[in-house]
């Protein structure tokens, strides 16, 4: 009998034995303590937006020709009307000369047709009181207003050659601004295709041909971004915006909405977006951003601060998340309001304090497992 009890006793301690050690482990998995804080819906663009100039131009001359004059480098600032480049035009110039020429030509034939035709009238007058005295015939009168009528259309016709000859010297003059490029406003030059001596070609219709000089007004500056269009119709002129660069990491920078395009852009055909171009709310901090920088941005549609919230990842489909409660995990429905990529703002279903799960992603996670939180992932 002894024995007996002895071998039933080792039996039960080998069996617990057994068991403690072939019974399954509780699963490890990473919650998150639901608390309170702010949660704002957004809006994201879906490929990379671009830092770029209120005022941009691509200058290029009407006309080819030889560069003869090139008074800028890359990078130099200039202003409003400053001659930038001009092409040779020594036939312009002749042409140019000529008529200054033709226009001191003409106004002194005018001013000797002008006086001749003064003294004719005096004559004219003159004849006219003799005729009244009876001193001479009418005829020789007639002839006398005639001949200051004469003289009088010569100076007219002399006025109108002098005007000839000024619109053929403005007419010259369009001719050379056609081989010059004037900057059109203050800004910097990006770029200059050619070189002193160099040929520069003009673009024909339909042929992209660089422009010859590439000037950027980079004291205004704001984002062109492109969004879904599925998101279009919730965006509008004056929400406000954070901007984020990859040439400042960690660094947001605030904006508003400033247009959104009225026409949607099909890049690729899956692929259809609204250009949106954003302000920089305070310009001083984009002074040192160059033109073509990538940029983000992220449209704020609405916030409320110190609401109850969770990451968005532990949300399920159908609205549930994992609670891990004594040990094991329950699922349960949540009701939420607004939400981001990062945040989901609960309505109901959750308190504060509450353990839910985030690492949905791991094997075996489902309700009714026993569980518990991972220390090694806080």
């Amino acid at each position: 009998m002894r024995r007996l009890v002895i071998a039933l006793v080792v039996i039960i301690l080998l069996g617990a034995a057994l068991f403690a050690l072939t019974r399954p482990q509780p699963l490890a998995v990473v919650v998150h303590e639901v608390g309170r804080g702010k949660v704002e819906a957004t809006l994201a663009n879906t490929r990379a937006g671009t830092v770029e100039a209120c005022q941009r131009t691509k200058l290029s001359t009407i006309m080819g020709g030889r560069i003869e004059y090139l008074g800028v480098k890359e990078g130099d600032r200039v202003e409003k009307g400053q001659l930038l480049m001009k092409l040779w035009n020594d036939d312009q110039q002749a042409q140019a000369n000529l008529a200054q020429t033709q226009i001191a030509l003409a106004a002194r034939r005018s001013d000797e047709a002008c006086i001749a035709a003064a003294n004719a009238e005096s004559e004219a007058k003159r004849q006219a009181d003799l005729r009244a005295r009876g001193f001479v015939s009418p005829s020789k009168e007639e002839a006398a207003r005639t001949e200051a009528a004469v003289r009088r259309a010569a100076c007219n016709t002399s006025k109108a050659d002098v005007a000839q000859a000024e619109a053929k010297l403005k007419a010259t003059r369009v001719e050379q601004g056609r081989v010059s490029l004037y900057a059109p406003f203050a800004g910097t030059v990006a770029k200059i295709v050619g070189e002193l001596g160099e040929y520069s070609t003009p673009s024909p219709p339909g042929v992209p041909t660089p422009p010859a000089i590439d000037l950027i007004d980079d004291s205004c500056l704001y984002v062109k971004a492109p969004m879904d269009e599925v998101d279009a119709p919730k965006i509008a002129a004056g929400q406000p915006v954070r901007i984020t660069l990859d040439a400042l990491p960690g660094q947001s920078l605030p904006g508003k909405v400033r247009r959104v395009a009225p026409y949607v852009s099909a890049v690729e055909k899956q692929a259809r977006t609204v250009d949106i171009e954003v302000d920089f709310e305070k310009p001083e901090q984009a002074a040192k951003l160059l033109v073509g920088y990538s940029a983000d941005v992220e449209i704020i549609l609405a916030g409320r601060d110190k609401v109850l919230r969770i990451p968005t990842a532990a949300l399920q489909e159908g609205g549930q998340v994992l609670v891990l409660k004594d040990g094991t995990l329950e699922a349960r429905p949540v009701k939420t309001g607004l939400s981001n990529w990062e945040y989901a703002e609960v309505l109901d279903g959750l308190q504060e304090g509450e353990q839910i799960v985030t690492s949905l992603e791991r094997a075996g996670v489902k309700a009714g497992v026993k569980a518990v939180a991972d220390s090694a992932a806080k």
